[in-house]
């Protein structure tokens, strides 16, 4: 974690959506990218739920439908993979609740469950400023406030320190109460206290634990419960124990709980000797707990003064949530005017990024050219950016079809019924989107907009600096792997598609199908893209720059978001070609082996590029570290390169937060394409009929000449693919010059069931011209997740 003065907090600004009211006792909890936030009181209870998309910067009101539960503040609120549970909380001045709802988030919807009892004793009463913690299929109720008085208007306070286990049913509902039997000495009676659950990584029990709250006077103390024993006891901790609060946060990532904010006592009072006398003030101070060594180490001292509004400012009764390794937190109130007998509450959202970003995947490639590339990665949550960078040691080499793309693809495998064509598949990539009527678009990926530090574009390729990256729109043959809904008997149901460069080592004719299929070499890598298409009827991305998210009505029930932004997934493979690693015989067009530079593509906000040139930096000059930093290098003044026609090239990337660079994905090669190859084809399309399914095609956009037939691959089952998934084998289905073919129920019999991402059955189509295969189109064609036997399912449908 960054020194206390190098924390870089950020105020989001520039919200779209409706914006909840100011306001304290709210909770949120996180689902993804999505900030969900329900309850919480400033002049009256609030019953909305309103989630905020982090990465689109929109807050939103879903549409919220069955059981809805009134406002209440003070609740517990868990989540459990798409659903949240509700408990308890003051539905009105003086009157708590102990009633528990779940809301499904998936579908916005709510119900009221009814546990039962506990075999012995009584369920918990109603109640205000518990905790409500969640582990495994059980939540944790502790502690909290109660009524004496059946008067609401008459509020005598109980606080409490029982402690129930809410066991849950899988998916949705629950079993009911038990009141677990505990050992050693239970923390006093307090409510406004945290309470979070922590394991260690492969080793330890799962423990709870309890820091801090109000019983009369605010507490300082930090209790844990071991799970599995039930034993409570009271760890002893080093470095500076936080001020006595109540009202703050705890929020657990890694092996750290952060603590942030809340009610403490007044500079310079004694609280020992008069703790029920003191005054009370709101705090901005942030420390965390290092679990593992229980440590306490604090990041901002309540002697810090903030005269730059750069860090929130303090507050109480605010939430916080963790998404990835970053850290939201919205509202509360910040202090209490005794003459005006009113609270004034904060309204700005802040988030701090509490550790560099992980490295991000392998760079993948989408689609190659002669002098570009274009490429992707796995989206990492939470960064404000991406450094791609390369590096070549291998010069341009003009050479024919025959001469130059069977030596680059190490052990192609020959189609033994065409023997005296070139079957090879030269190092290219080429994508479309197939996909069902768009009636709503999410923004994800578009922009970054409450980064003050990034430069905001309309196209998704754009980098964060001038000319880093070039528009893609005019390649229109980009091919993903799209989930679809099945409208009719007539629609292409559950098709992906993907581009890949392919060479056709491990692809073998229909009639040697055996389980003496020699070892498959083709590497085959997922990768999750977002890309947006209007097309319904051929699957053509009309600019395949615009990789933002989109939605339909039909699968609101398979993500956890608002009906009109559901997110939908795309997964997109491509095949890593081994190259000659001799060193080049011209010395002047590369650096020499161990000399090489890694020299920078561009800084880009979203996980694709579009790289046609990179940057020569100067000679010892490093890179960026940080995002606005000082050190960042001026792409403007530096010599520019093309990529060049014939050769490789190594990618890595690393993703950018506010705490700096993090460390670089793994090494891919690629290798720019060799003139004259004929493009993939595209608009595929599957249907189901009376012999198998029915697979058709459309021409390449970019032939190359005349297309002299098609070849259309299934990749089937073999023991070598059960010893290595990851490495198919295809058995030819169809040559020939008509763009459509039928795939038989006998050949589906034998079709392998991919589990690399969702099931799938994997397809690929190529053409050829009079230089050879061009770069072969995949398509997943998505089958019954339950189904694992390896056949074909013709059940349900995504």
């Amino acid at each position: 974690m960054a020194a206390p003065s190098l924390l870089n907090w950020r105020r989001v600004s520039s919200f779209t959506g409706p914006v909840p009211r100011a306001r304290h006792g709210h909770r949120a909890v996180a689902i993804r990218e999505l900030m969900i936030i329900f309850g919480g009181g400033n002049e009256g209870i609030a019953d909305e739920l309103h989630v905020y998309n982090t990465v689109t910067n929109q807050w939103f009101l879903p549409a919220v439908r069955g059981d809805i539960p009134p406002g209440c503040a003070a609740h517990g609120f868990v989540c459990d993979g798409t659903r949240i549970l509700v408990f308890g909380g003051m539905v009105e001045y003086g009157r708590y609740s102990n009633e528990l709802y779940e809301l499904q988030a998936s579908r916005w919807l709510w119900k009221k469950v009814k546990p039962h009892p506990p075999s012995s004793g009584l369920p918990p009463c109603p109640r205000l400023g518990h905790s409500f913690s969640l582990y495994g299929n059980k939540c944790y109720l502790f502690g909290g406030l109660a009524n004496e008085s059946e008067d609401s208007n008459n509020n005598v306070p109980r606080y409490l320190n029982d402690f129930y286990e809410l066991e849950l049913q899988h998916g949705s509902g629950v079993v009911g109460w038990s009141i677990p039997v505990t050992k050693g000495i239970v923390p006093s009676p307090r409510e406004s206290h945290t309470a979070v659950i922590y394991c260690k990584k492969d080793s330890g029990s799962p423990k709870m634990y309890v820091f801090g709250g109000m019983c009369g006077a605010r507490l300082d103390d930090l209790w844990q419960l071991d799970l599995e024993t039930m034993s409570w006891s009271k760890p002893e901790t080093k470095g500076t124990v936080p001020l006595p609060r109540s009202l703050h946060t705890a929020s657990v990532i890694g092996n750290k709980m952060y603590i942030f904010g809340g009610w403490v006592p007044h500079k310079g009072e004694n609280i020992e000797t008069s703790p029920h006398d003191c005054e009370w003030r709101c705090t901005s101070s942030f420390s965390y707990l290092n679990l593992d060594t229980a440590e306490w180490t604090t990041l901002v001292s309540d002697s810090q003064e903030d005269k730059k509004n750069s860090r929130p400012r303090p507050r109480a009764g605010h939430c916080a949530v963790a998404i990835g390794t970053r850290l939201y937190f919205w509202s509360g109130r910040d202090g209490y005017k005794k003459a005006l007998n009113s609270q004034v509450c904060c309204k700005d959202l802040w988030y701090l990024d509490t550790e560099k970003p992980p490295a991000p995947s392998q760079v993948q490639l989408i689609k190659a050219t002669t002098n570009s590339f274009h490429v992707k990665w796995d989206e990492v949550p939470t960064v404000e950016g991406y450094l791609l960078q390369l590096n070549t040691d291998l010069p341009y080499q003009a050479a024919s079809s025959e001469s130059s793309a069977a030596p680059n693809m190490q052990g192609v495998r020959m189609d033994p019924h065409r023997q005296g064509s070139n079957s090879t598949i030269p190092n290219s990539i080429s994508d479309t989107v197939n996909n069902t009527k768009t009636e709503h678009t999410a923004m994800k990926g578009t922009s970054v907009k409450n980064r003050p530090d990034l430069k905001a574009s309309t196209d998704s390729n754009a980098t964060l600096h001038s000319s880093l990256a070039t528009n893609a729109s005019n390649h229109n043959s980009c091919v993903v792997d799209v989930l679809r809904k099945n409208e009719g008997p007539h629609t292409s149901a559950n098709i992906g598609v993907l581009s890949s460069c392919l060479d056709l080592r491990t692809v073998i004719p229909e009639t040697s199908v055996s389980s003496s299929v020699s070892s498959a070499q083709t590497m085959v890598t997922q990768q999750t893209i977002k890309t947006e298409s209007s097309s319904t009827n051929g699957a053509v991305v009309k600019d395949e720059t615009s990789l933002t998210t989109f939605s339909t009505k039909s699968e609101v029930d398979e993500a956890c978001a608002l009906p009109a932004t559901k997110i939908s997934r795309v997964e997109a493979y491509a095949t890593a070609m081994p190259f000659s690693k001799e060193i080049p015989s011209n010395p002047a067009a590369t650096m020499k082996a161990g000399e090489r530079q890694w020299c920078d593509v561009g800084i880009f906000k979203n996980n694709t590029a579009l790289v046609s040139q990179f940057y020569l930096l100067p000679k010892g000059k490093q890179s960026i570290s940080k995002i606005g930093s000082a050190d960042a290098p001026d792409y403007s003044l530096l010599k520019k390169q093309d990529l060049v026609p014939g050769t490789g090239y190594r990618f890595r990337v690393a993703a950018i937060n506010g705490c700096g660079i993090g460390p670089f994905s793994k090494i891919s090669e690629f290798k720019t394409c060799i003139p004259g190859f004929p493009g993939a084809p595209s608009a595929v399309r599957i249907s189901k009929n009376v012999e198998g399914i029915h697979l058709s095609w459309e021409p390449p956009t970019s032939p190359s000449g005349n297309i002299l037939e098609y070849s259309a691959y299934l990749a089937i089952r073999t023991a070598q693919i059960q010893d290595n998934p990851s490495q198919l084998v295809f058995m030819r289905i169809y040559c020939g010059l008509k763009t459509s073919c039928i795939v038989t129920a006998g050949q589906l019999a034998n079709a392998h069931i991919d589990y690399t991402s969702r099931p799938a059955i994997v397809f690929r189509i190529s053409a050829k011209n009079e230089k050879g295969y061009g770069p072969a189109t995949q398509v997943r064609w998505l089958q019954d997740a339950d189904r694992r036997d390896g056949s074909l399912a013709t059940g349900s449908l995504f």
